[in-house]
């Protein structure tokens, strides 16, 4: 959509947030805001010489201004200190800026508009502090590898959903005049050994799954891509042409540049003709190993880089910074500022709409207890401070993010003790806290509660830091700090157990399942500051749980078919990734993709199905995002939903799509829709699914180009990938 228009839908989504309303979507149309940026920026190309180029693409170097990446300011045409921040939830380093939460649990509220207002929240408290380019949104850890590193900091494992995310994200953020960066482009699935291993990945699983959602990003007219420390076929990310140039630049259409992930960067000659467009932070992590600057300089005059090729580069980043308006009025450099505002609001919403309730026999909402027990070390905020630890590089006390440079400071927090102990004051209850993971004096602590809520955790984030023996990556999809023991003993001694999970990704519950006296189990994911909160609101009610699942939760880990390699990583698993290996391989899981429970019970009917898609091959110009027409609605589902329980609650249905037998070597089945349906008792809506030609599409190795499959399409719309309530067909 033309940037101007971006300010305007801002404003609509912050009033619908208020109001409970949705707010009306549009495909953006970038290609004209493009034209008219690149056009400023070959004004001002003109103006520039040679060095002056050189500025504009080179870092200063690490640890050499006042964001983790910087740029000489050129005079010339008025061009700042270009500034970089991390990151994907909130302002790295920041001192009054708001600690969003982290990407996947945005993602397990599957609501658009919360999704949307935390990235008009973001950009807010980006441009208050003067940066210019935030390092986010982070979907390029699709997550395959459940004990990835970082998967906590995208948007689950399934490319749609993680692409409609990233698009709302990128959509709210850039409409606060803020540039994003769509990163770690690309097939960067783990910690271990992420800057010498090769990710090695076929033609069609590329497309499909792992540059899905960054297609998605470019239609959104994302300002920045990232590329990644790891190989992809063999060639570094960062000066991969096939990649760079090749997927990104021409069959996507993206007008932006590309960004070095932080020392990423491997040659001087290789990342400029490979299609890399600014070096990031300059330097090595010690200020030297310098590659560009004076090197591409030389490498220009020398001719083995054209100078066209520089000038393109530059012509690139400029026209994002005209593309945001950024040439006009931009506020100085300050990244302790106080931007918080009221952002809390949407901390808080989205803490509490992505935590997703398993089990419950009955004992949830809690019914005015008045005796409470709470045991586990991650009941407390750390005991040495909120942010005692760099980069979240521990896993001491309430979790609420996972570490790394994708982490923030808290500005407060809510631990489950501060929340519950507040409820209970106000109930005239009482609360007995157990803050550590001893199992050997629980007893004296739950022995006579009403309830006994243990809260456990399981921790993972970048590499460059190792906490408790994981060096980013997790070791096993166990519960930290013995947690299936420690509920194991609560359980011994109070038979109303309820457990309450944060964690960064799957964990395997077997344990805990099977322990008699567990009666609920609430996926407290990771809810930020607002910790406490959430799980205060979903225990006792305020809210009736709507979150979903954004991965699948195993009975084994060995279920998943995938783990972080040693070496490089081949990919065989393909297509096949969560919930698509699992209906394939007729596995069953513990909790399935898009599960979650709620207080009251939904009925769904009245499926309807209407299509005008022809099957072949794209044949639409290039727009940002690729072919046009693969754009284009080509079908529309509708179901309504009932809510027929008696408290008020929200629904996500979901709609799955299973291409026919002449796409061959399909997932059983795909997702290709969702809505979040608000409804009181005995209320009904109606979601509508507006499919894309590209979400009837296959991508052809041999004919390099999106077809849609003819025959039969089965259409499945349900409460979760396995629980489908009906279904239908497209005849194409």
């Amino acid at each position: 959509m033309a940037l101007r228009n971006l300010v305007v839908l801002a404003a609509a989504v912050l009033a619908s947030a208020e109001s409970g309303e949705k707010v009306p979507r549009q495909a953006p149309t970038g290609t004209a805001a493009w034209a008219a940026a690149h056009s400023k920026a070959a004004a001002a190309l003109s103006k520039l010489s040679q060095q002056d180029k050189i500025n504009i693409v080179t870092g200063v170097g690490w640890d050499k201004g006042p964001c983790v990446g910087n740029t000489s300011p050129v005079n010339s045409i008025r061009y700042p200190q270009l500034c970089l921040q991390d990151g994907p939830l909130g302002i790295r380093f920041g001192t009054g800026s708001t600690a969003f939460t982290p990407g996947i649990h945005a993602a397990s509220t599957w609501d658009v508009d919360l999704i949307r207002q935390r990235g008009v929240y973001l950009g807010q408290e980006a441009k208050g502090c003067g940066v210019h380019v935030i390092l986010g949104p982070a979907p390029g850890a699709l997550g395959k590898n459940p004990t990835g590193g970082r998967n906590w900091e995208g948007f689950g494992v399934d490319p749609y959903l993680s692409g409609i995310a990233t698009a709302e994200t990128i959509e709210g953020l850039q409409s606060s005049g803020v540039q994003a960066t769509v990163k770690h482009y690309l097939v960067n699935e783990q910690e271990l050994n992420r800057e010498t291993m090769s990710s090695n990945v076929d033609d069609r699983t590329i497309h499909e799954l792992y540059l899905w959602p960054f297609a998605d990003a470019v239609h959104s007219n994302v300002a920045s891509v990232m590329c990644s420390y790891n190989k992809i076929n063999g060639t570094w990310a960062c000066e991969n042409d096939k990649v760079l140039n090749g997927l990104l630049k021409k069959e996507l259409g993206f007008q932006g540049y590309v960004v070095s992930d932080w020392n990423a960067q491997h040659t001087t000659n290789g990342a400029a003709n490979g299609g890399m467009d600014m070096t990031m932070p300059g330097s090595d992590f010690n200020g030297r190993n310098v590659l560009w600057g004076p090197q591409l300089n030389n490498a220009v005059n020398g001719g083995q880089v054209q100078r066209s090729r520089l000038d393109d580069m530059v012509k690139r980043i400029l026209a994002g910074w005209y593309l945001l308006g950024q040439d006009q009025g931009y506020p100085a450099i300050n990244i302790k500022a106080n931007v918080q505002g009221n952002h809390k609001e949407n901390v808080r919403a989205v803490a509490r709409d992505g935590t997703v309730l398993l089990t419950n026999d009955g004992i949830l909402p809690l019914k005015n207890p008045r005796k409470i027990a709470l045991v586990g070390s991650a009941a407390v905020t750390n005991p040495q401070g909120m942010n005692a630890c760099t980069d979240k590089g521990c896993n001491t006390g309430a979790l609420g993010m996972g570490w790394g440079s994708g982490s923030v400071n808290y500005p407060y927090f809510v631990s489950p003790h501060d929340a519950l102990r507040a409820r209970a004051q106000a109930d005239g209850a009482t609360v007995t806290l157990q803050s550590s993971d001893s199992t050997s004096n629980v007893q004296s602590t739950v022995s006579g509660a009403d309830v006994a809520i243990v809260v456990i955790t399981a921790n993972s984030g970048e590499g460059y830091i190792t906490v408790e023996g994981n060096a980013g990556d997790r070791n096993n999809l166990d519960p930290w700090h013995n947690g299936n023991q420690l509920v194991q003993a609560v359980a011994q001694a109070n038979k109303n157990v309820v457990v309450v999970v944060h964690s960064t990704g799957p964990v395997i519950l077997e344990t805990i399942l099977n322990t008699p006296g567990v009666r609920a189990v609430v996926w407290g994911g990771l809810p930020s500051s607002e910790n406490g909160n959430a799980m205060v609101d979903i225990l006792y009610g305020v809210v009736s749980p709507n979150g979903k699942l954004p991965y699948t939760i195993a009975k084994s880990a060995s279920d998943y078919g995938t783990a972080p390699s040693r070496g490089d990583d081949n990919f065989k698993e393909g297509l096949f990734i969560d919930y698509r290996h699992f209906d394939n391989a007729k596995i069953e899981p513990r909790f399935e993709f898009g599960f979650g429970l709620s207080y009251t019970n939904f009925t769904y009917s009245d499926l309807t199905v209407t299509s005008n898609a022809k099957s072949g091959p794209a044949t639409g110009s290039t727009i940002p995002g690729g072919p046009a027409d693969l754009w284009e609605n080509v079908a529309t589902v509708t179901v309504s939903v009932k809510n027929t329980g008696g408290v008020a609650g929200a629904e996500v249905p979901q709609l799955y799509i299973t291409l026919p037998s002449s796409a061959p070597s399909t997932p059983p089945k795909q997702l290709r829709g969702f809505a979040k349906l608000k409804l009181a008792p005995n209320a009904s809506g109606t979601a509508t699914f507006n499919l894309r030609r590209r979400d009837l599409s296959y991508w052809d190795t041999a004919r390099q180009n999106w077809v849609v499959p003819s025959g039969e399409f089965g259409v499945s719309v349900g409460a979760s990938s396995r629980d489908i309530r009906l279904t239908g067909k497209i005849t194409v």
